[in-house]
């Protein structure tokens, strides 16, 4: 008896609780909004997978030119390849940049409509509620009443004993509409954060197309486009890179063999594989270990990291060390460096520094600031191998440059 009694509260509710469907226009236009932004993002996607198309024709004539013997010819096809490289980079992320606002706008469609959906919900469970507890002191007989005729209350009360269980399956349908909202919220902030992302990345290529530029310009200023001075200046170049490794690989070892001999190098932790602090700020690495984009590789191979840094960022000590060496510059042809040892073998590098902060014979902690960036052309300190500012970092180990990325923390 209490079920139908139940039921036939919530036929009473049923009639003020339907409602009427003004909501249907607003639905159908975000509907179409989401149609609308579908086809934009495929669009876009697309386009993407044309650009990387072209982006691995374009890296693949790079390789073949890389094959081919050095000469300023060469060099310059390289650097002409470099530069589309990269403008072609930097329309795939400008797209990436577009379709990524465009799925926020989606979710923000789907959020904003899922959001009303949950709130009709509450209100239809809400007044299914209200109504059953305002009725509560109504006898059988007047609820019957409310109805002209007993067979307009009977079709009802079948009604509504599918209704009954609809109730319980509109509240399950209420949580799960509310954790695909939250599912929702979590992939716009997902997809937030790679745009911000990306839109660092975007200025990042930006800076590297004027670093490209810069070097195609200066290698047909100095060679005058001439075999014969791009042939005396790569001799010149390698004259200097041979000079720099030579006296930081014998520093190096001098003053480790007088700290061992000392008992100063204490093993210290900190200074282990994958343990080692970023010097810099960024993380942003413009030259790999290796690379074989570097763009003076026809001069020596790149011994270390080359980091994304602006003229005179704090550069700080990697790992507790002595400091071995600082040289300090006085004009922009000099390389400005600082050398710290470590136990273990290790020692690390610290190139294109605009100021030097600490001294030599001097141990230094883990994180404590030892020098200025430098590496804007034409700068005191920058030396001859650079584009633009950051820095370049080297971990050495027995000597040996190795792969920085296998020491810093990732």
């Amino acid at each position: 008896m209490k079920k139908y009694y139940f039921l036939i509260l919530l036929c009473l509710a049923i009639s003020g609780v339907f409602i009427a469907p003004h909501f249907v226009l607003s639905e159908e236009n975000s509907t179409a909004q989401v149609n609308q932004l579908n086809t934009q993002i495929e669009e876009k996607k697309q386009k993407i997978k044309q650009i990387e198309e072209s982006i691995e024709k374009n890296r693949k004539i790079i390789g073949k030119l890389r094959t081919e013997a050095v000469s300023l010819s060469n060099q310059l096809s390289i650097l002409d390849n470099r530069v589309v490289q990269v403008e072609l980079d930097i329309e795939a992320t400008t797209e990436k940049i577009d379709t990524l606002n465009l799925e926020i706008e989606r979710l923000t469609i789907s959020i904003t409509k899922k959001e009303a959906d949950i709130a009709k919900q509450k209100n239809i469970l809400a007044e299914f509620i209200r109504t059953i507890h305002q009725e509560e002191g109504k006898n059988m007989l007047e609820i019957i009443s409310a109805y002209s005729n007993f067979s307009d209350f009977y079709t009802r009360l079948q009604y509504l004993e599918t209704i009954e269980e609809d109730i319980g399956k509109s509240a399950r349908s209420l949580r799960l509409a509310q954790e695909e909202l939250e599912e929702k919220k979590d992939e716009t902030e997902q997809r937030q954060t790679i745009y911000v992302s990306l839109s660092e990345e975007l200025e990042a290529k930006k800076e590297e197309l004027e670093e490209q530029t810069f070097l195609q310009g200066n290698l047909l200023a100095k060679t005058q486009s001439s075999e014969l001075q791009f042939k005396s200046l790569q001799s010149t170049l390698k004259k200097q890179a041979a000079q720099i490794e030579n006296e930081i690989s014998s520093i190096e070892q001098e003053v480790r063999k007088r700290l061992e001999q000392q008992n100063k190098l204490d093993p210290a932790e900190d200074s282990a594989p994958g343990l080692m602090t970023w010097p810099a700020p960024s993380k942003f690495v413009t030259a790999y270990f290796h690379d074989p984009d570097y763009p003076y590789r026809h001069v020596f191979e790149h011994s270390g990291l080359d980091i994304r840094a602006p003229q005179g960022t704090a550069l700080r000590a990697a790992a507790s060390g002595y400091v071995a060496r600082a040289r300090r510059c006085s004009s922009s042809s000099c390389y400005s460096y600082l050398v710290l040892v470590h136990s273990g073998g290790l020692s690390t590098v610290y190139g294109h520094t605009s100021k030097i902060l600490v001294s030599e014979d001097n141990f230094v902690a883990k994180g404590e600031v030892i020098a200025l960036s430098g590496g804007t052309p034409g700068t005191i300190g920058a030396g001859p191998f650079v584009t633009g500012p950051h820095l370049h970092f080297e971990v050495r180990k027995n000597g040996i440059p190795v792969n920085p990325l296998a020491y810093l923390q990732q």
